[in-house]
């Protein structure tokens, strides 16, 4: 257990050094270990969470004039070093939890649909 935790504690620090130096480092509001890619702002009208027996499903957008390049390079970069392993169609798994990330338009600005939820929800 306290070498997962110094793991984490590690792969946090990580991220956080890939951030700019005077760049505020965002996390959505209902994934608190999920970091936003600079530039973007959650949209607090669009976030919807529903705890069930089997998990969470928590659903967030946010919007920036960034491209739709630099948010998949963040988090190509980011997602592993917090533990999420790359799964087909796009999609992430860590645990029991799967994250979508949907990207659109190509921008900037972009909109990001995040989503997670149980495995095979």
């Amino acid at each position: 257990m306290l070498l997962r935790t110094k793991l984490f504690a590690l792969a946090i620090s990580l991220v956080l050094a890939a951030v700019p130096a005077g760049a505020e480092s965002a996390y959505l509001a209902d994934i608190d270990d999920l970091p936003l890619a600079g530039g973007l702002v959650e949209d607090p009208a669009a976030r919807v969470v529903f705890d069930k027996p089997a998990g969470r499903i928590v659903e967030a957008v946010a919007r920036g004039p960034v491209t739709a390049d630099a948010v998949r390079g963040f988090y190509a970069q980011t997602l592993p070093a917090l533990g999420w392993q790359a799964a087909p169609g796009g999609t992430w798994v860590r645990g029991e939890d799967q994250l979508k990330i949907e990207i659109g338009p190509a921008g900037p600005p972009v909109a990001v649909r995040f989503s997670i939820a149980p495995r095979g929800q």
